[in-house]
């Protein structure tokens, strides 16, 4: 009989998404190694990484040495407050300016393309440039325009991408859903907060009926216990990671078990 095989779906979560790398850490001290990833926004970050071959206490220590400063570029430029030069640079230190094709794990990413309203699937070409896209956070950093697309975070249409993952083949997917049930400030917050809480209470709304129509398309729905961590400031990443690490222990038997029957 042929090996089941497993998929990773690591979804988006900014600073909140540093439990995948404590998730993943937990799934290979139980010799737990996914046969396929999917990412969005952080998801994508991670999942790239780590499908590239870039080790867990690698990405551990870049991450907790990271500032705002190496992320964000002002720009004048209508669409954003910031660039994304930066954060492509910074990527790829990391990964390089790698291929799709050049993965260890097959991996892809997702975006929104603001034209057609339709989620994006990035699995050709440069990983770089799915990433970016993928994590582009709309009024924080410019959409992308690449091949007659405006391309902003896949977060909009679909938070966790089990569905991509189950389509490459997967018989098992778990997916981890780092921003589960996020609930608004009880202060009111700034202009910008405003809108990024908005666009939070609709991303729960459709997560959430998604997730009970597609109950058939993913095995294991994880979510790290990560309390009220603003996904937008990189404070408390080492806990973050802890936490992923936590959740990835408990669940390890029952992916093994899964894989298994």
């Amino acid at each position: 009989m042929s090996k089941k095989k497993l998929g990773f779906a690591l979804g988006a979560g900014g600073s909140r998404g540093v439990a995948h790398i404590g998730f993943l850490q937990a799934m290979e001290e139980a010799e737990i190694r996914p046969d396929y990833i999917t990412g969005c926004s952080m998801g994508s970050v991670v999942g790239a990484a780590y499908a590239s071959g870039m080790s867990v206490v690698d990405m551990k220590k870049a991450v907790y040495k990271l500032r705002l400063l190496d992320l964000i570029v002002p720009t004048g430029r209508r669409g954003g407050l910031f660039e994304t030069r930066k954060v492509r640079k910074l990527l790829e230190k990391y990964i390089g300016d790698i291929q799709f094709s050049d993965m260890k794990i097959p991996f892809r990413c997702i975006a929104v393309d603001m034209i057609t309203q339709k989620v994006v699937e990035f699995s050709e070409g440069k990983v770089l440039d799915g990433v970016i896209a993928s994590s582009s956070i709309p009024s924080i950093f410019c959409p992308m325009e690449k091949d007659g697309m405006r391309l902003i975070d896949g977060g909009i249409l679909e938070r966790v991408p089990y569905p991509q993952v189950k389509d490459m083949g997967a018989d098992v997917v778990v997916a981890v859903d780092v921003l589960g049930n996020l609930s608004t400030k009880e202060k009111c917050p700034s202009t910008l907060g405003v809108l990024l809480e908005t666009i939070d209470i609709m991303d729960n709304y459709r997560t959430k009926i998604r997730r009970e129509a597609n109950a058939d398309l993913y095995d294991f729905w994880i979510e790290p216990n990560l309390g009220n961590m603003n996904q937008y400031v990189l404070k408390n990443v080492k806990e973050a990671c802890e936490k992923g690490y936590e959740i990835g222990k408990e669940y390890a038997p029952k992916i093994k078990k899964a894989l298994k029957n």
